[in-house]
């Protein structure tokens, strides 16, 4: 799919994909921004505290399947990088057929998961009522979100970018809507959060299954899951393994995150509410600054695909410049503007003036985070998910070990260790990567 123009202009063709998957994941951040937002303009701690730990359940349930986004972008793109349109259908087939499956399992497990889940985050008293009330309604929509991430993969893959954006805008104006009609309006509290999220979900599902409808290679993709040989041992064998490694390094890239909300949560309810404000500002930044991952994933999946290595090596390096300098602009806007942003989410005095104390980890983890993303999406798009795995497994141990040594520091302490889990992350990928470049395209 390169064609000239595309490699006289390598940063054109990057903007091209990353500007609308920035504001794709903008979009994205709101439906956590928004819940948090809105929950807190009650000024009731619990209830907030409560919506943080259910959503981070609702995380850590869901995105360790993500691989059916990463996965089916990378096998999209390397096939459209080979011109190979049966390639895509027989991709968005197994897909949403895994989606499907892994769906169904989650709703059978569903009256277990749910009080281990929020044992396991040490949710205690008020805190556990408001976050088992939130997860109780989102949870059935755990189906719709397997189902959107093979479709977005699969439209992000063909360079199908502006349409995923015009989905994610149009519901995030609903959910928005819905929870200041819920909440503000209704007075349902964390109930009308989790009833916002569960409905918008659903009309993003219906959104992009038109839209994926009408793509050429898709045609063919109901008949092609309807064939034994879509299903058989080797055609399943690529996209497992590419998913295994997917799915356990998101394991551990979400246990990391768990860990972080839970050693918060044995700070207090006040450092719990505060850190998740200070979370949804380095989520935000992370989607955004993920533009460029997800430009990798695509654009580095199609210079393997085609076995061009001189395009993929000058992507590489013109990837990372940009994202540094992303991050860096990021982080300054944060460091002029942040503060006050970060007090808009609470109306609880003590919650603002404990966000505000540690804010500075929100300013710099923008910079320290950006490489590691960019390295996510080129070694997604190149395949090499089991060298990703062993960085990210290395960067865990690390993690582990500096969470000891960096406990008697408190909440700062946590925060301290979680940076230099990023860093350490993307230091591993970088000793890693020319090796892997040589056995890829030598």
């Amino acid at each position: 799919m390169a064609t000239e123009d595309q490699q006289a202009n390598p940063h054109g063709v990057i903007w091209a994909i990353a500007l609308p998957s920035m504001l794709t994941n903008v979009a994205t951040a709101l439906f956590g921004l928004a819940d948090l937002w809105v929950i807190g303009q009650l000024g009731q701690a619990e209830a907030q505290a409560g919506v943080e730990v259910g959503a981070k359940f609702m995380m850590g349930l869901l995105v360790v399947f993500n691989f059916l986004r990463t996965g089916t972008i990378a096998l999209t793109a390397q096939a459209a990088g080979r011109g190979d349109d049966g390639a895509q259908a027989a991709t968005l087939a197994r897909a949403l057929g895994l989606a499907l499956a892994i769906g169904l399992v989650l709703l059978a497990c569903k009256p277990v998961a749910i009080p281990f889940g929020l044992d396991l985050l040490y949710a205690k008293g008020a805190v556990a009522a408001e976050a088992g009330t939130y997860v109780g309604i989102r949870y059935w929509g755990g189906l719709l979100w397997l189902v959107n991430a093979a479709l977005t993969g699969w439209l992000i893959g063909r360079r199908r970018v502006r349409a995923v954006l015009g989905v994610e805008v149009a519901a995030n104006i609903v959910h928005i809507a819905l929870d200041l009609l819920f909440v503000l309006g209704m007075g349902w509290g964390v109930a009308g959060v989790a009833a916002a999220t569960l409905l918008s979900e659903g009309g993003k599902t219906l959104a992009l299954a038109v839209i994926a409808a009408r793509e050429g290679p898709a045609a063919s993709a109901l008949a092609l899951a309807r064939r034994r040989e879509t299903w058989s041992r080797s055609a399943l064998g690529t996209l497992l393994r590419l998913n295994r490694d997917l799915f356990l390094r998101t394991i551990l890239l979400t246990a990391a995150i768990l860990l972080l909300v839970r050693d918060g949560a044995h700070e207090g309810t006040l450092v719990l509410a505060a850190n998740g404000i200070i979370y949804q500002l380095f989520i935000l930044s992370a989607l955004i600054l993920d533009g460029f991952e997800s430009a990798a994933q695509v654009l580095c999946g199609e210079a393997v695909g085609a076995r061009d290595r001189p395009r993929f090596r000058q992507l590489v390096r013109f990837l990372l410049l940009w994202g540094l300098a992303g991050g860096a602009l990021i982080s300054l806007v944060y460091a002029l503007a942040g503060a006050r942003f970060a007090a808009s989410f609470s109306t609880d005095p003590a919650v603002v003036a404990t966000a505000l104390a540690y804010f500075p980890w929100a300013v710099l983890l923008p910079l320290l985070g950006v490489t590691s993303y960019v390295y996510d999406g080129i070694y997604i798009g190149a395949t090499w998910t089991r060298a990703m795995l062993a960085t990210m497994a290395a960067a865990f141990a690390a993690y582990g070990a500096l969470l000891l040594v960096t406990g008697p520091l408190g909440n700062h302490g946590l925060w301290l260790a979680f940076s230099l889990f990023l860093i350490v992350r993307a230091a591993g990928q970088a000793l890693l990567l020319p090796r892997l470049e040589r056995r890829t395209f030598g």
